[in-house]
């Protein structure tokens, strides 16, 4: 199998219906449990779009997401025969595998810390008519939100303007009228705190 190219963000989205959509997914991945790797091909092109958008969302670095969207279609490739469509649409399974996998890549990143990060990534509306989707992201989301109030609150306020208002670590330190070095050290120290709190090693 050849390994997928970066998608096209810029492409736009497919003009089927949803259901008709799902129908077209279903039956690709049906093929792709057998290894057609036309259909694998096209499968990529309908919704490679939507599984960089989660990854990008998640890991907010482009490089990040376009490896982790590879790892998601090696993923779909060889476990397309396990899709069960009685649990689930083709695009709910998809984007379960999606999420899982970019917050996979977070909690095992090391160097995450080392990069200037590249803030504001636009959210993307993503459908998600998958219930043990959603559950996960409650969560997830939950106890990041009891581990945020464990940091400071320099470090909160620095990690909320940088992962949730999508700043850069100069316009952090400007709204907080800090040194950037001092910004930097309170995100990483937060994060590190973070990740502790959360049980990543």
């Amino acid at each position: 199998m050849e390994k997928p190219i970066a998608p096209d963000i810029q492409a736009p989205p497919a003009a089927d219906s949803r259901e008709d959509t799902n129908k077209k997914l279903a039956a690709l991945l049906e093929l792709i449990a057998v290894a057609d790797q036309a259909a694998f091909a096209e499968f990529y092109e309908l919704t490679s779009r939507r599984v960089f958008g989660m990854a990008r969302r998640v890991l907010i670095d482009p490089e990040l997401s376009e490896d982790t969207t590879q790892e998601v279609f090696i993923q779909v490739w060889q476990n397309a025969g396990k899709f069960n469509p009685q649990a689930g649409s083709p695009l709910a399974w998809l984007m379960t595998i999606a999420h899982r996998r970019a917050v996979d890549r977070v909690r095992s990143s090391q160097s995450a810390t080392d990069r200037e990060a590249r803030y504001g990534a636009n959210s993307q509306d993503i459908e998600h008519d998958s219930v043990s989707a959603e559950v996960d992201s409650k969560l997830e989301a939950e106890a990041v939100v009891k581990c945020l109030d464990t940091l400071t609150e320099t470090q909160r306020e620095s990690v909320r303007l940088a992962y949730y208002g999508g700043l850069t670590y100069r316009e952090v330190a400007e709204r907080l009228n800090a040194a950037v070095p001092t910004i930097k050290s309170r995100i990483r120290d937060g994060l590190i705190r973070l990740k502790s709190c959360l049980g990543v090693v």
